[in-house]
C-alpha cells in the first residue's frame, strides 16, 4: 500500500484532524449543492476546493495545518458563490493571504519529502524569504488564471490593475507570515519535539 493510501485510510489520532475530516465531508456536500443551484462554473470551483482540501491528508500534514488548509479553501468558493469579494470591503485580501499562506505550508512540505529542500532547522530568515517568493507566485499563477476566466468565461470576474497588486501583497503576505510558522504548521500531531523534516530525514535514513 502507499504513502498515499496509507494517509488517506489512517484514522484520526484527533481533534483537529477530525475536525479537518468533518471539512472535508462538508465540502463534498457543498459540490453537489453548488453544482445544482448554481451550475456549472461552480462546479468547477468547488471541486478545486476539494481538491484543495484533499491534498493534506494525503500529505498526512498536521491537522492544524489540514484543518486550515480545508476552511480556507471552502469559505474561499462560497464566498464566490455569494459575491462576498465584491461586497465586503477587504474580504478578497484577507482570503488570499490566508488561503495562499496555507498552500506555502504545503507546497514547503511536498518540497521536503521530495528531499528538494532541506530541513528547516535554523535559518528562519531565509525560510521566510523564500515561502514569500512560492506565495508571490502562487498569487501570479491565480492572477492569471483570474484574467484568463475574465476573458474567455465570464466578463463578471472582477480584474484590474489595483486589484491584481493588492492580492499580490496580500499573497506575499501570507507566505511571510507561513514562512515564520513553517515549524509549528509542519510539526506533526503527537510527535516530538523535531521538526517535521528532521523526522522524515531519520525515517528514511533507516529504510
Amino acid at each position: 500500500m502507499s504513502a498515499i493510501s496509507q494517509a488517506f485510510l489512517r484514522r484520526p489520532s484527533s481533534a483537529s484532524e477530525v475536525a479537518a475530516d468533518v471539512v472535508r465531508a462538508l465540502t463534498v456536500v457543498s459540490v453537489v449543492v453548488a453544482t445544482v443551484g448554481w451550475g456549472a462554473i461552480e462546479f468547477a470551483v468547488f471541486m478545486l476546493a476539494l481538491l484543495g482540501t484533499l491534498v493534506p491528508r494525503a500529505l498526512g500534514a498536521r491537522g492544524a495545518l489540514d484543518v486550515a488548509t480545508g476552511v480556507s479553501c471552502l469559505v474561499a468558493a462560497w464566498s464566490n458563490v455569494f459575491h462576498l469579494y465584491t461586497r465586503v470591503i477587504g474580504w478578497d485580501k484577507l482570503v488570499h493571504g490566508v488561503l495562499t499562506g496555507c498552500l506555502v505550508a504545503l507546497l514547503v512540505l511536498i518540497a521536503q519529502r521530495i528531499r528538494f529542500l532541506p530541513a528547516l532547522d535554523g535559518h528562519r530568515a531565509a525560510h521566510a524569504a523564500s515561502a514569500t517568493l512560492v506565495g508571490l507566485g502562487l498569487g501570479s499563477l491565480w492572477e492569471m488564471g483570474e484574467w484568463a476566466g475574465h476573458t474567455f468565461i465570464d466578463p463578471g470576474i472582477v480584474v484590474g490593475y489595483v486589484d491584481t497588486v493588492g492580492d499580490l501583497a496580500y499573497d506575499g503576505l501570507g507566505g511571510l507570515v507561513a514562512g515564520l510558522a513553517l515549524p509549528f504548521l509542519l510539526h506533526r500531531d503527537g510527535d516530538d519535539d523535531r521538526p517535521v523534516s528532521a523526522a522524515v530525514r531519520e525515517s528514511a535514513l533507516s529504510r
